[in-house]
């Protein structure tokens, strides 16, 4: 399966923010919007970087609450790893799965076209093995 196929599934629905927002913007909209991460883009829509949970979380135990002051861009994750639609939901797992990271923009042609998770992935892959189960099942029982 392909990540477009993911996007089509879920939407490709994006929280952005601008990097001169402060953190607690951030933290709203990901509450308000129920997504772990934002994405911080320039006032002409070009990412940036990508803001997440646990940027937060560290930045909290770093510094204390008086950092959800400070703006978005200083404590993102710059130039964060990009997949495309046409990558494999295996190959973008183990990418995310290699380098830590539960969020990944998905890019085509240099425009963004929408976030996975790894729990978009994830709930993917247990579908389709349950599918591919009930199927096994159904001609195993039918022969």
């Amino acid at each position: 399966m392909l990540v477009s196929e993911i996007l089509a599934k879920k939407g490709n629905k994006i929280f952005k923010i601008l990097p001169s927002k402060a953190m607690i913007e951030a933290v709203q909209g990901m509450a308000a919007f129920k997504v772990g991460a934002v994405l911080v883009v320039d006032e002409k829509g070009g990412t940036l970087g990508i803001f997440t949970e646990r940027d937060v979380t560290r930045c909290l135990a770093a510094h204390g609450a008086a950092v959800l002051e400070n703006p978005v861009g200083d404590h993102m994750t710059r130039n964060p790893l990009t997949c495309q639609g046409s990558d494999t939901v295996a190959s973008v797992m183990s990418t995310m799965s290699t380098h830590h990271f539960r969020h990944m923009p998905v890019m085509e042609n240099g425009q963004l076209k929408g976030i996975v998770s790894i729990r978009d992935l994830v709930s993917n892959s247990l579908e389709r093995a349950e599918f591919e189960a009930e199927a096994m099942r159904a001609y195993v029982t039918a022969g």
